[in-house]
């Protein structure tokens, strides 16, 4: 190494060091954050970027943002660190890889300009505020994935699409995670078999480092969030909009299909059980005495499959019918592609709003798609819970459920519970991207999915 390459090195390590320091004074509950980069230099970017673990930088390219402005490099190094605090480089999750990028810096540059600190404050331009003011007529919390629907939805042209990139760039997304290219990976020659397989290793080990950054981010977010909430009050209004979108960033994800395991019931399936059935003494029966196996074969085992199951639908006002039919949708979905239903199942699907509006009886998976093909939904009033509770509770009591497993009840959250707890488990599922923070009965199970989460 010449000795300049190491001045360089040096002069760029300098400038990132001198940056992190004015925004630790600035902003120290984000210590742990500032911290959470080493740097290192890399030429192939004439910019600076970050791949989750260090601040790669072109040092040519940060001389010049600090003898232009030294506030735009901690601007740069904050926006950084915001990506990481987010898991933006993590979360790619098959989605339009350019709008993705897009939707990050926007969210990311939105924080930033909230923030009243003197390191990172510049003046506004109005291509950004009347940009920001239109998410917010959309969007409760200016998260990346809300921007990316809202982004997605207007369909931008590739000029405006252009026009957004050039407002809200900051720094290169080229060290970021990657759409794989399935189509290539299936099309290798057999001869190249040796070489696919040190890819595959080489990928795995990829995949294993970038799910332990995001780990790491993970737990530097949560930290973050405790200390404004804390330690740092004080410093909550200059934290701005950081702190909301923190929390939700840092809010519990579920699984919708692990969720629908909650309402499984153990029961016996008649088929064979394989796994419990020896081969060798029955053939060895048969051989020796004609037809007389020495081991019958079991003729049932225990399956965990629904059998009775109530889904109730708000169909008050406040709920749109696309977002309950796509609801449906994946429920059964969900349900038909793992074999969860038996071959008999005693399943109601009940429409309310104020009222009872209509119940539909399933038996079979038959019936379940044909329900799906001709479904309506009726109501749209107003929302009380406490009618589907007293119309189930006459069914116990006429016995048309002989083991009722639970209730997924769907809803906008507004409306009366129950006073009592009921004899089955209960499930409030809301659909929700603005990130309320919905309250249920102690006894009953919440719920909180996104529409990007409950599509997948």
């Amino acid at each position: 190494m010449n000795e300049t390459h190491q001045n360089l090195i040096r002069i760029g390590t300098d400038i990132l060091s001198a940056s992190r320091n004015e925004l630790y004074l600035s902003m120290r509950f984000l210590d742990l954050a500032l911290s959470g980069l080493r740097y290192e230099m890399n030429l192939s970017s004439l910019y600076v970027g970050t791949d989750g673990e260090k601040i790669l930088f072109n040092p040519r390219y940060l001389v010049q943002r600090y003898l232009s402005d030294r506030v735009l490099v901690n601007r740069a190094y904050l926006h950084m660190v915001l990506h990481c605090l987010f898991r933006h480089p993590f979360h790619l999750n098959h989605r339009d890889e350019e709008l993705w990028h897009l939707a990050c810096d926007i969210a990311v540059e939105s924080i930033v300009d909230s923030l009243s600190v003197k390191a990172v404050r510049l003046v506004v331009s109005d291509k950004r505020n009347e940009m920001y003011d239109m998410l917010r007529r959309e969007l409760k919390v200016l998260s990346a994935e809300g921007i990316y629907r809202v982004l997605e939805e207007k369909k931008l042209s590739l000029q405006e699409f252009g026009k957004l990139q050039l407002e809200f760039w900051v720094d290169d997304h080229v060290f970021w995670e990657h759409q794989k290219d399935d189509e290539d990976e299936n099309n290798k020659d057999e001869d190249n078999q040796d070489n696919s397989n040190d890819q595959q290793q080489e990928q795995e080990e990829q995949d294993e480092k970038q799910q332990q950054l995001e780990e790491k981010w993970t737990e530097i977010g949560e930290k973050t969030e405790t200390n404004l909430e804390t330690f740092s009050k004080d410093m909550g209004a200059e934290a701005g909009e950081l702190l909301q979108y923190l929390k939700v960033e840092n809010r519990e994800r579920y699984d919708y299909r692990q969720f629908l395991q909650k309402f499984v019931t153990l029961k016996e399936d008649m088929r064979v059980d394989d796994d419990a059935f020896d081969f060798i003494f029955y053939t060895y029966g048969l051989q020796m005495y004609g037809n007389l196996p020495l081991i019958e074969a079991l003729e049932y085992k225990e399956v965990k499959k629904v059998e009775e199951l109530v889904i109730a639908i708000d169909t008050s006002e406040s709920c749109e019918g696309e977002t309950v039919k796509r609801f449906l949708e994946e429920t059964y979905a969900i349900l038909s592609s793992s074999e969860s239903f038996f071959h008999k199942m005693n399943v109601h699907i009940i429409q309310c709003d104020a009222e009872i509006q209509e119940v539909q009886k399933i038996t079979s998976q038959e019936e379940f798609e044909a329900y799906m093909k001709t479904m309506q939904l009726h109501g749209f009033g107003g929302t009380d819970f406490r009618p589907v509770f007293a119309y189930v509770d006459e069914l116990i009591r006429q016995h048309a459920f002989t083991n009722l497993k639970g209730m997924l009840y769907f809803t906008d959250g507004f409306g009366d519970f129950p006073e009592h707890q009921p004899d089955y488990q209960i499930a409030f599922v809301f659909l929700d991207d603005d990130y309320n923070n919905y309250q249920v009965p102690v006894w009953a199970i919440r719920l909180i999915l996104t529409t990007e989460e409950i599509e997948q």
